[in-house]
């Protein structure tokens, strides 16, 4: 955005600290505290009713919290009025003004805080999202992608400290859903602004945040970067929230250096020890499909690979760029394997009798006993 000549990177540090919200005898968001760095694309990732959706209208100032505060930079905004916050939203229905043309949205916020001369500021943030040539359109005539946008430049000419984008891509196609996630991040860096990202949708957060914390029962279960998250997750939550996960019941057999050794129904597994986050003899062996590689009983499999023999194909559905099998084990559980289709047809069709391996370093271990802990009823009203 041209207006980063202006000052536009006015983005500021977020801090919640212990924030608490209930709903009756409801517990929307539990005790929650994080730090969002000044500049940061930052995503706020679970399912409906996790409380992800009244954390923001907390920040925002649309929820008042029970306990905790909010400070942005080293301001209380705890308990300030919605329009005193220098936040503002971007919603998943745009809330454009249908009356008014494309610039005038844009312009509103600024018109209503007294400025006189908008069209600088106007024109650059149409600019941002490339859209300056439908300035004189009304919103009814823009496609729901340019629509999202021009919602965004409505948001971001006001300069405000923190966006918050509350499910902004939920109303788009596939297609166009991908396309717009390069796109934030694009104007997120362009103009470093704080983003504070609401989804539902794993991979919109691993797609464009810097940070992503995933949220479950009102509480963050595990915070950091995409790529950690995904390949080191800490509980059988995020393990298979992120993506799917292959969790196998098994015990510490023993220690082998870096890796500790983990019997699974007998078979010897190796699991790095950096990976493990259970501290008891019983660990849940985690490894995700796209890690596992499929072989022939007859198949040599190299010595330092984890292996489970045994294993007959009950599924192979063709998915384009890979082949995803089901493979039921001896002992009745099935595993999911996803296969890269490097060659033409389908090399272990249902029936075929196989060996899946894959390498210690791609395997993870959780704490056993908290995987039987139940789910308790959605508790966020405000989320669906």
């Amino acid at each position: 955005m041209r207006t980063g000549e202006n000052s536009t990177r006015t983005g500021s540090s977020l801090s919640l600290r212990g924030l608490t919200k209930r709903y009756g005898s409801l517990l929307a968001v539990d005790d929650l505290s994080v730090t969002i760095p000044k500049g940061s694309f930052f995503a706020l990732l679970g399912p409906s009713g996790c409380g992800k959706t009244t954390t923001l209208r907390m920040v925002a100032g649309l929820e008042d919290p029970d306990a905790g505060d909010i400070r942005l930079g080293g301001l209380d905004i705890t308990h300030a009025r919605p329009h005193r916050r220098p936040v503002n939203t971007v919603f998943q229905s745009y809330a454009l003004f249908p009356h008014l043309d494309v610039f005038e949205n844009v312009a509103f916020g600024l018109r209503r805080r007294g400025r006189k001369n908008v069209q600088p500021a106007v024109m650059d943030a149409l600019d941002l999202v490339e859209l300056p040539h439908l300035a004189r359109r009304r919103p009814g005539q823009l496609s729901g992608g340019q629509q999202q946008r021009i919602a965004l430049a409505r948001a971001i000419v006001n300069q405000p400290q923190v966006l918050l984008l509350d499910e902004p891509l939920g109303a788009l196609d596939l297609k166009l859903r991908r396309q717009m996630q390069l796109e934030l991040k694009r104007i997120q860096t362009e103009v470093g602004i704080t983003f504070l990202h609401v989804t539902h949708d794993q991979e919109e957060a691993m797609t464009m945040a810097d940070t992503v914390a995933v949220m479950n029962r009102g509480r963050i279960e595990q915070l950091g970067r995409p790529a950690d998250l995904y390949e080191s997750p800490v509980t059988t939550f995020v393990a298979n929230f992120l993506g799917q996960s292959n969790l196998l019941d098994g015990e510490h057999a023993g220690d082998l250096g870096t890796h500790l050794v983990v019997d699974v129904r007998g078979n010897k597994l190796r699991v790095p020890r950096s990976r493990v986050s259970s501290r008891d003899r019983n660990i849940l062996v985690g490894v995700r499909p796209e890690k596992i590689r499929l072989r022939a009983p007859e198949e040599f499999v190299p010595e330092n690979c984890n292996r489970l023999s045994g294993g007959v194909v009950l599924d192979a559905s063709f998915a384009g760029v890979s082949t995803q099998y089901v493979v039921r084990m001896p002992w009745r559980q099935d595993l999911t394997v996803f296969s890269q289709n490097l060659g033409i047809g389908e090399r272990f069709p249902a029936g075929s009798t196989v060996t899946v391996a894959w390498e210690p370093e791609h395997t993870f271990g959780l704490d056993a006993a908290a995987a039987g802990a139940p789910e308790r009823p959605r508790t966020d009203p405000r989320e669906s």
